[in-house]
């Protein structure tokens, strides 16, 4: 197949025009300028697929439930907003139940629905709980970790840890050697704590600001020890919600474009209308799209899509329409696929052929997921 574009944006360059040569699932060419023999499809914008390294679920669907089917409705929603790359969060939950949940999301990844798995919990803080429920959190054990490594059999991507936890620091490094990467986040930790976090391997930060210990002018806490460290990647939900406008453009200032991963984190909610729905076992009401532990103001993830996250992104950087769209991107798809390790993310001879077509209101028009279309552009 032969896609030529008004634009095409690998994640690296800016082609205009562009056209992307596709076989067998894999991109064999990209260039400037005109195709060499008559494309099959032209359209406006080519970008590389998004990669949501925090998602929970979607269309009525969780990964907690551990259901193949709900499974494929949530990634399945997902890949038709441009996630062609999707790794499944999993709340906080008792170790019996999380090492189910890790055993049927390994059959789903082998399956090629997900990309890995991200333990969000169950090693935090119960001071910056969020969504999770408290009386389930608990130290890292390493018999537990051992465990859950041996049932994901090299599924789990990434996992969250609060640096204060008892015993947080070695299990760092057991993560770490099992090739898993680690996150710091839903944390009281200081500032002290996180640089000895990051120290031990830690190379994530988990939604940076939101369910963690702010800024104070005597105690910087973790968010400025993993804004100024770079060795860490930092997620940011800008869904219009979960952080200001102001503050995407100071962490991308502060901590530079290519440490930024744009993050959905998104429930089980979106994609559908307002009312009741769970995140784990926790109730979750969604008012106006907003996302709210039941009888609460503390937001519960989102209801975002990766698209979404971009177009808010490229409309509040202050940057030009070009270095928007190359900005927003990058953080959406080659920032996050180099943090976890993850094939893809750009649009390079080798790579999966996964990009999104967008169309000139820079609305998803088109998604290819392993060669594959996803959405069919017109």
């Amino acid at each position: 197949m032969l896609l030529s574009a008004d634009t095409v944006f690998t994640g690296e360059k800016l082609l205009r025009p562009g056209w992307v040569e596709i076989r067998a699932g894999a991109v064999t060419a990209v260039a400037q300028g005109a195709p060499p023999r008559p494309a099959d499809k032209h359209v406006a914008t080519v970008v590389p697929g998004f990669v949501d390294t925090h998602v929970h679920g979607g269309a009525g669907a969780n990964f907690s439930s551990a259901l193949s089917a709900e499974t494929e409705a949530a990634a399945g929603l997902h890949h038709r907003h441009g996630s062609t790359s999707l790794i499944a969060s999993l709340v906080t939950a008792a170790p019996d139940e999380l090492l189910r949940q890790v055993s049927a999301l390994a059959e789903d990844v082998r399956a090629g629905l997900i990309e890995g798995i991200h333990l969000e919990g169950p090693w935090l803080s119960t001071v910056r709980c969020g969504a999770h429920q408290p009386s389930l959190m608990r130290d890292p054990d390493p018999g537990e970790i051992d465990r859950l490594l041996a049932a994901a059999a090299g599924t789990i991507r990434m996992v969250t840890i609060a640096p204060e936890r008892p015993g947080a620091l070695a299990a760092i490094g057991q993560f770490l050697d099992a090739g898993v990467v680690v996150a710091v986040g839903h944390t009281e930790a200081t500032y002290a704590q996180t640089r000895a976090a990051i120290a031990a391997g830690a190379t994530v930060g988990t939604h940076l600001f939101n369910a963690m210990r702010p800024i104070d002018r005597r105690e910087p806490g973790p968010v400025i020890a993993l804004i100024e460290d770079p060795a860490v990647t930092v997620e940011l939900i800008t869904d219009g919600v979960h952080i200001d406008a102001a503050i995407y453009r100071h962490v991308t200032r502060a901590a530079g474009q290519n440490r930024v991963s744009l993050i959905t984190d998104a429930m089980a909610a979106t994609g559908m209308s307002d009312g009741r729905y769970h995140l784990g076992p926790v109730p979750v009401d969604v008012v106006d799209g907003v996302a709210l532990v039941g009888g609460t103001d503390t937001v519960a993830g989102s209801t975002a899509t990766m698209d979404r996250v971009v177009r808010f992104a490229m409309a509040h950087c202050g940057l030009t329409a070009d270095e928007a769209m190359m900005q927003a991107v990058r953080q959406a798809s080659v920032n996050p696929a180099r943090a976890l390790g993850l094939p893809g993310g750009a649009l390079t001879p080798g790579a999966a052929a996964d990009l999104v077509v967008l169309g000139s209101d820079l609305t998803v028009a088109g998604v290819l997921r392993r060669g594959t279309w996803v959405v069919p552009p017109e």
